[in-house]
């Protein structure tokens, strides 16, 4: 098995409740809110509060968060660099997900206003 499938394995094994708090904790320490990093999942998966709580709580794996997620029609948007990788660039399904969902988290982080960030500009 070469390192981009273990990589890629290791991402469908990756429970969202592990990563959430890191990613409370790094919009949170640039004055964002926990309102605002659910807007942005939303936007991306379609999930609501209730929905990313019982996500949490149920300790989903990446692989069943975004197989149950409906993904919103314009992240062949988001692109860039994220992680070191170029997202639109990405060729396994899942990683590209993760990583678009990484990236959203990245420039609520960095600033950027909400309407850039969730596409609408």
């Amino acid at each position: 098995m070469d390192k981009n499938q273990k990589h890629h394995e290791r991402m469908a094994k990756l429970t969202f409740a592990s990563v959430y708090p890191h990613y409370i904790a790094k919009v949170e320490k640039k004055g964002r809110t926990k309102e605002e990093l659910h807007q942005v999942i939303k936007w991306l998966t379609g999930y609501n509060n209730q929905s990313i709580q019982k996500l949490i709580k149920d300790k989903v794996t990446f692989k069943t968060f975004f197989q149950n997620a409906d993904l919103h029609p314009n992240v062949h948007l988001i692109t860039g660099v994220i992680c070191g990788y170029r997202v639109e660039e990405i060729d396994n399904p899942l990683t590209q997900k993760v990583r678009y969902l990484d990236k959203l988290v990245d420039e609520l982080a960095k600033g950027k206003k909400m309407e850039k960030i969730l596409r609408t500009e």
